[in-house]
């Protein structure tokens, strides 16, 4: 059965209570798991800007993920747009961070120091919630969906996956017309790929 949008926020709530309420060893195991299969991608870019997120509200970390990535890969974090759009700067640790609206921390750069989502080789998204044929359920705001609106029309760069722990899998999710739908999903334990 799938879930419709109405259902959506309800689903939500179920999913980030069921990832929040993971122990902490399941956490830190499931990033080291992660990084492991995010570094395994077929088609992981052998140079250019990777693009993942700050964790929050119990998502699943990036940062061992972030400490392996060879060195001709930059990692960038997201920075929210005026235009509703998201854009990336490159971030190492001890870089400095301000806190968007969302309190979310993101660098703290000048918007000339920003990169567009399509100068971007890979872009690992948080979600909420998966479904076998790697359907993302994301936070609601449409960030993602927005930001990689040209990916629905033509498969270019950059690759799009999601990560998520495996608790949030969930039943067939029904599709807006505005979702783009990652390449692959990975969990610490498994990749999807798109159908």
């Amino acid at each position: 059965m799938s879930a419709l949008p109405d259902d959506r926020a309800a689903l939500r709530r179920r999913l980030r209570e069921r990832r929040r309420a993971l122990p902490a060893a399941a956490r830190i195991a499931g990033a080291e798991a992660l990084a492991g299969r995010l570094l395994a991608l077929p088609g992981l870019p052998a140079e250019g800007y990777v693009a993942g997120y700050w964790a929050m509200d119990g998502e699943i970390g990036l940062h061992a993920w972030q400490l392996h990535l060879p060195p001709s890969l930059v990692y960038c974090l997201p920075v929210l747009g005026a235009d509703q759009r998201l854009r990336f700067a490159p971030w190492r640790p001890g870089d400095a961070l301000a806190t968007n609206r969302y309190g979310i921390p993101e660098p703290d750069v000048a918007a000339t120091g920003l990169l567009d989502a399509n100068a971007l080789a890979l872009v690992v998204m948080p979600l909420v919630g998966f479904d076998p044929d790697c359907h993302r359920l994301g936070m609601g705001g449409g960030w993602y969906d927005r930001s990689f609106a040209f990916r629905r029309s033509q498969a270019t760069p950059p690759l799009l996956v999601g990560a998520g722990f495996d608790e949030q899998e969930t039943e067939p999710l029904a599709l807006a017309d505005w979702d783009v739908v990652p390449d692959a999903i990975c969990t610490p334990t498994r990749t999807l790929h798109r159908p």
